[in-house]
């Protein structure tokens, strides 16, 4: 099992991530309680050798991106790849609407740049694809800003396999951020697909925020291996694809760290076969 991948075209990473989501206030809404301590946790990732971030405006909104963009500043020689996400509006905690409006894309993309304080963005999903536009504008306004050099590749984020096939038509997608984890695989046709195609899946949601870390296998798989459940769990889903780049987040530094040490857990067959069923 090899503990990098390499985007088409693109960058090589290790696979697995650091995830922004969690740093904000509740409900993805406003700061953090602590924004020192939000872009320490991003650093301490870095320094634990984290080189793919994922972010998105919305997260926050913005905040999310102002602490990635500390923590960078403060890691200047990192080389780290970064990921965000444009095509939500936001209007308070918890909510999140689709907006796929090719001007205001365009307008995201922008903001992203200012926010993060990046002259490119290495890898920019479209958070939801927005029914009320034709796919053709929001991909191409993606290809356009692509080409103008303000994006370096293009994602989706969750897509049925249908959907990749389309913007496939229109711009190169090189990855698929969807919802995957041990309790939850209602897309594994789109895992199969991404694996098929050497598109990175990136799961969001890889833990279940605990709620999978509580069963009896896990529990016990993971005192075998003198691990916790979480570091099972994203070990599971290193193995269970090498196109997976599981992105889990934290607030807390040690976490953080704890999370990055699964990528040395090799699993036996008996226990994937075990793991396996926990999502029939």
């Amino acid at each position: 099992m090899s503990n990098t991948f390499t985007f088409t075209d693109g960058p090589t990473v290790k696979r697995l991530g650091y995830g922004t989501m969690q740093l904000p206030g509740k409900g993805v809404w406003g700061p953090a309680a602590d924004p020192k301590a939000a872009s320490d946790v991003i650093v301490a990732a870095i320094d634990a050798g984290v080189n793919f971030i994922d972010t998105a405006d919305s997260y926050g909104p913005f905040y999310a991106n102002l602490y990635l963009r500390d923590a960078l500043r403060q890691r200047p020689n990192a080389n780290v790849t970064v990921a965000t996400k444009v095509g939500f509006t936001r209007q308070g905690p918890d909510q999140w609407i689709p907006l796929g409006a090719p001007q205001f894309l365009r307008q995201e993309v922008e903001m992203n740049l200012f926010t993060l304080g990046l002259d490119h963005i290495d890898l920019l999903q479209l958070h939801r694809i927005d029914a009320n536009y034709p796919l053709e504008d929001q991909i191409g306004v993606l290809a356009d800003m692509q080409k103008e050099g303000k994006i370096k590749q293009i994602g989706l984020s969750q897509v049925s396999v249908d959907q990749i096939k389309a913007a496939q038509k229109i711009a190169p997608i090189v990855s698929v951020q969807n919802r995957y984890n041990l309790i939850d695989r209602a897309d594994e046709d789109v895992l199969q697909y991404a694996t098929d195609s050497h598109l990175a899946f990136i799961p969001w949601f890889p833990l279940a925020t605990g709620r999978l870390l509580k069963g009896d296998v896990l529990s016990t798989i993971a005192e075998a291996h003198d691990a916790s459940p979480a570091q099972i769990a994203l070990a599971w889903l290193l193995q269970k694809s090498p196109v997976i780049l599981p992105i889990p987040g934290t607030k807390n530094a040690d976490h953080a760290r704890q999370n990055l040490a699964a990528e040395n857990i090799t699993l036996s067959a008996s226990d994937i076969a075990q793991l396996d069923k926990l999502g029939e």
